[in-house]
């Protein structure tokens, strides 16, 4: 066997960019050039995570299983979690794999690599704020919002009995961060639990007994979005119920209640943290240089220092114009990044000279879901280059579209459409709200 025939692209990390980037390599190449390695059995798309956490999403039926992905678009999926990169031997160590009764499946196994495309992604950053990773649910995997879910609905039924024996009791739920996390997450909890008063929980009114409080440090919610967004994703919310709060910064977390910097506080019986992002702190440990938020420094052609390492998606700081910015945490970002690997990764297996290419990412503009029929969003006008603002069910069915369109990259289109109408038709006869 050939160098070039052996050559291996390990990809760590199988998120929107990671994964598609696979299963388009795996198409081209095979499963012996490329390896996909991820510490979770199935793929889900990030954005929805807060539908998990509310219910209105099943990840046991919505999640793509990656064995099962492997298979189908021709690349080897690795399951395990990555214990060390040894950069100078070209290999990773991965973790021994451990069902629920301890019971070991894999071992720990050493996978060489000729090739090393890190995309792993980010969880959220506490910035050290006192209390907050013992008492704060952070929604960065779907085991962290099947938690959250799970205690919800805890909660639910503990409010629903005190209010049944005629006591005074308002669950409150405290959501910290306002950006596109916090948001539809403070919208998707408030329509799943209206909708839980019709599976048993009658004896609550979810208007008036459950609280949901969205604090946000800066001035508006969704910063880093136009103010006219901000300003109609704010009107959403209060229309709903949502108290919003901003200019409100969280000093510190106890079991029951939020502090603000003036000492002000919020009672909450659910803590969710959604205000800000770093990547995994293993990056600095590769002897490559990061940030303040661990991520990879990349040059233009997502390369890092090491030539043979590339990162993408939000573990990657990736210059962006000329004053010195850098690509923000997206998943359009993540999408475009694979799109662009994918032939210098192809010239790379295939032993060929590397052609220069310079990353340019093209903002297409931004959704905001805010619940399940209304949403807010700026559209960018290729042609004119004017932003296009756009709200209520258009918005939302574009961003539903876009989860549709994260599908069609990975499965194509005959798929997706078949999957989309399956899970269009069994709707019908699936509860509204997951309580089980």
């Amino acid at each position: 066997m050939t160098h070039t025939e052996a050559h291996r692209v390990v990809i760590i990390g199988g998120g929107a960019g990671g994964l598609e980037l696979a299963a388009k390599l795996g198409q081209k190449f095979g499963p012996q050039h490329v390896f996909l390695v991820d510490k979770a059995g199935d793929h889900i798309w990030k954005p929805s995570l807060h539908e998990v956490a509310a219910g209105t999403l099943d990840i046991h039926r919505e999640g793509l299983s990656y064995f099962m992905l492997a298979k189908d678009k021709g690349f080897t999926f690795i399951f395990g979690e990555v214990a060390h990169i040894d950069r100078e031997a070209r290999r990773i160590l991965l973790e021994p794999v451990f069902s629920d009764q301890q019971i070991e499946i894999f071992p720990a196994r050493t996978l060489p690599f000729d090739t090393l495309v890190l995309a792993v992604g980010s969880k959220s950053n506490f910035f050290g704020t006192p209390g907050a990773a013992e008492f704060a649910i952070a929604l960065d995997s779907t085991e962290e919002a099947e938690r959250f879910r799970l205690r919800l609905l805890h909660q639910l039924v503990t409010a629903n009995q005190k209010k049944s024996d005629h006591a005074s009791y308002q669950l409150n739920i405290g959501i910290v961060g306002g950006g596109a996390t916090g948001v539809e997450l403070a919208a998707e909890l408030r329509e799943a639990c209206a909708d839980a008063v019709f599976y048993g929980l009658n004896s609550l009114d979810p208007q008036e007994d459950i609280q949901i409080t969205l604090l946000e440090g800066a001035d508006r919610i969704l910063s880093a979005l136009s103010p006219k967004m901000s300003a109609a994703a704010q009107q959403l919310l209060t229309d709903r119920g949502i108290s919003v709060k901003t200019s409100v910064r969280v000093a510190r977390i106890e079991a029951d209640a939020l502090y603000d910097s003036n000492d002000v506080r919020y009672p909450v019986d659910l803590c969710v943290w959604a205000a800000g992002i770093e990547a995994p702190a293993f990056l600095t440990l590769l002897g490559l240089p990061t940030n303040r938020i661990n991520q990879l420094v990349v040059d233009g052609g997502l390369r890092s220092s090491d030539p043979s390492v590339f990162a993408m998606g939000d573990c990657a700081q990736v210059p962006w114009g000329e004053q010195g910015q850098f690509l923000p945490a997206k998943a359009q970002v993540a999408h475009q990044q694979a799109v662009f690997l994918l032939p210098i990764m192809a010239e790379r297996i295939q032993g060929k000279e590397v052609q220069a290419r310079q990353f340019q990412f093209r903002d297409y503009g931004s959704l905001v879901s805010v619940g399940h029929t209304r949403g807010v969003g700026s559209l960018m006008g290729v042609l004119t280059g004017k932003n296009w603002f756009v709200q209520g069910l258009l918005a939302r069915m574009m961003y539903m579209s876009l989860h549709l369109m994260h599908h069609f990259a990975i499965l194509g289109f005959l798929r997706t459409t078949s999957l989309a109408l399956g899970r269009l038709l069994m709707k019908r006869g699936r509860p509204r709200v997951k309580l089980h």
